[in-house]
């Protein structure tokens, strides 16, 4: 496996190479990181090449967020990731990556982008956006593998994919849970032990959301109570809801849904989802 700290090295070294799978990280990884990078090396066959991209992105952060605090764990990263099939990691640091402010910047429809965590970390998916164009700029993937946990985000790239006529296939890796079902996330770091447990109330919430609703309860009264239930634990809920899976709008009848919560337990966000079938 081979480390690369600036484009040009990241773009010689794959010159000519083909096909290219790509999975675009922030780094502290996890087990569900190494799962779509092991999707990505199925993808990519033997003869491929899997491109793990490690960069904190300052644009994707607001001003009260825990950027400067996100765990940067390099050494034991690229340990990982080698043992997973990766070939290539691509870890500039700011400097390289934005040598100058990006006054460019990829700003997607707000119909998809202002909604939920759009709507709570405004300009999010801008931040996203531009770094994920810029990245496929450098690595210009045949495949690239994104996690269903940020499910939203997965709905926004693809969309800029398809917008921009991008040869870029994206994939969408399951969330990985821990066996007593919390979803894995680079922030589960930040809770003690006690909140590990408490942490499981969401993804307990989200999947009784589904089940009241196609039980026959309203969709208003489904989501009043999921926000009931998380505030009367001790969270500070920002939104638990049932979309439409195919673009996060207000389901009608017979639509393939998806519950998605983000919610504040003691200082540690957590964000969740859960597909399900429509009443």
């Amino acid at each position: 496996m081979l480390i690369h700290h600036t484009i040009a090295a990241q773009r010689a070294a794959l010159r000519g190479r083909a096909p290219i799978a790509f999975v675009p990280t922030m780094g502290n990884l996890h087990e569900g990181h190494l799962a779509l990078v092991r999707q990505a090396r199925a993808a990519a066959g033997p003869d491929g090449q899997v491109v793990c991209s490690i960069f904190v992105n300052r644009l994707q952060f607001a001003p009260h967020e825990d950027f400067d605090r996100y765990p940067r764990t390099l050494e034991r990263d690229c340990a990982l990731l080698r043992e997973a099939g990766c070939d290539h990691v691509f870890a500039p640091d700011e400097a390289e990556l934005y040598p100058e402010p990006q006054g460019y910047k990829v700003q997607p429809p707000s119909a998809l982008a202002d909604i939920l965590e759009g709507h709570f970390r405004p300009g999010f998916f801008t931040g996203v956006c531009t770094v994920v164009a810029k990245l496929f700029h450098i690595v210009q993937p045949h495949i690239a593998v994104f996690g269903k946990k940020d499910y939203q985000q997965l709905m926004v790239i693809r969309r800029m994919v398809a917008q921009m006529a991008l040869p870029i296939e994206i994939l969408g890796g399951e969330t990985l849970r821990n066996a007593q079902g919390l979803a894995l996330s680079s922030r589960n770091g930040y809770l003690s032990d006690e909140q590990r447990e408490q942490a499981l109330l969401l993804s307990r919430t989200l999947r009784d959301m589904l089940q009241r609703h196609a039980a026959g309860a309203a969709l208003e009264e489904t989501e009043a109570w999921a926000m009931a239930q998380l505030s009367a634990a001790g969270w500070a809920p920002d939104y638990m809801v049932l979309r439409r899976q195919h673009d996060l709008g207000t389901p009608a009848a017979g639509d393939a849904l998806v519950a998605l919560g983000a919610a504040k337990l003691g200082n540690t966000r957590l964000i969740d989802n859960i597909e399900g079938r429509g009443a």
